[in-house]
């Protein structure tokens, strides 16, 4: 047993005898092991922070008008390219789009670069959703259920900013969590990553030529 012996030593003559005291820890230990087991069951774990990430589907019979639900005015396609270059187009490509070179834009993960983009094209749905978090820091009744059922309904609106994410060969993985990290940032919850095209690499090396790497190639075909 874990114990202290406050023995005085060799006792001198002429001095008044010192008893041996012996001090016994175990119970010290007992409660030790206690507390520890107890804070081991009371104590609420870290929950790892998830990501819906909607991926491309497999599914080759996909109705026409399930592909064109998504409005042209709505939608915003990020490319993800090298050097941590970030290339955009709004709306959808056509056959005119290739033979003008500034229908892609090029911008960074600045907060002036991408993020400002999306903000400004998702004014709306990034003030509901500054007023409900005053909502529910003001507001205690509020529970978390209810904060995040509210915040799907905004993020998801009809009306909201939808994303399609598509990355070169060339860009980061970084670049793809970065561009994840912004669609929160941004209050974006219609986004999905899309494996990019021909279509789309033709535009960012025209924009890279300033419309030289158009007169030389073909556009590729819709």
């Amino acid at each position: 047993m874990a114990s202290v012996d406050t023995g005085g030593g060799e006792q001198k003559k002429g001095k008044p005898q010192q008893k041996t005291l012996r001090v016994d820890f175990t119970p010290m230990v007992d409660m030790l092991m206690l507390l520890i087991t107890f804070f081991m069951f009371c104590t609420t774990l870290a929950k790892p922070q998830v990501m819906d990430i909607v991926m491309p589907s497999d599914d080759k019979t996909l109705k026409e008008e399930e592909k064109d639900q998504v409005k042209a005015s709505k939608a915003i396609t990020v490319l993800l390219g090298q050097d941590d270059k970030v290339y955009y187009y709004t709306g959808q490509i056509t056959t005119d789009s290739y033979s003008d070179y500034t229908t892609l834009k090029e911008t960074d993960f600045s907060a002036k670069g991408v993020r400002s983009v999306l903000l400004s094209r998702n004014a709306d749905a990034v003030r509901k959703m500054q007023e409900l978090k005053e909502k529910k820091a003001n507001d205690r009744r509020m529970t978390e259920e209810d904060f995040k059922k509210q915040a799907n309904e905004i993020k998801n609106d009809k009306e909201a900013q939808v994303v399609i994410i598509k990355a070169t060969e060339e860009a980061k993985y970084e670049n793809l969590v970065d561009i994840l990290d912004e669609m929160q940032i941004c209050s974006i919850g219609k986004y999905a990553i899309v494996d990019i095209t021909d279509g789309d690499k033709f535009l960012i090396e025209n924009l890279k030529t300033k419309g030289e790497y158009g007169s030389q190639h073909l556009a590729p075909k819709q």
